[in-house]
């Protein structure tokens, strides 16, 4: 499997070669995440958990790697990381449990397994 940081930095690069080429959209995209993930009556951790398991469930290689990184801003464990993954293979099946791998092996490269 390839390195899931470079994966991760190669999709930073597209999406914002994206953005230059269409400013617009990229500035209206941006506004619903800002406001969908601040804390309300759940906090920006937990739904950055949710995002976790519903990235996994749905295969997005993307919202994997940055939902990840965002969790652990947020100061989410590796514990609280692998249970939102464990949300997702209930849910998901064997397609989340190899997009968990994608997590583990991410959660390795930055040293917090």
């Amino acid at each position: 499997m390839e390195s899931q940081k470079a994966l991760k930095e190669n999709i930073r690069r597209q999406w914002t070669s994206f953005k230059e080429k269409m400013p617009d959209i990229g500035r209206a995209y941006q506004e619903l995440p800002e406001e969908v993930y601040k804390n309300g009556a759940l906090s920006a951790k937990t739904k950055r958990l949710m995002a976790i398991a519903v990235a996994v469930a749905s295969g997005c290689k993307g919202c994997i790697l940055y939902q990840t990184d965002h969790a652990l801003n947020l100061g989410s464990s590796s514990e609280e990381i692998l249970e939102a993954c464990a949300v997702a293979i209930s849910l998901g099946g064997t397609m989340a449990a190899a997009e968990t791998t994608r997590v583990v092996q991410y959660l390795e490269e930055m040293g917090k397994l």
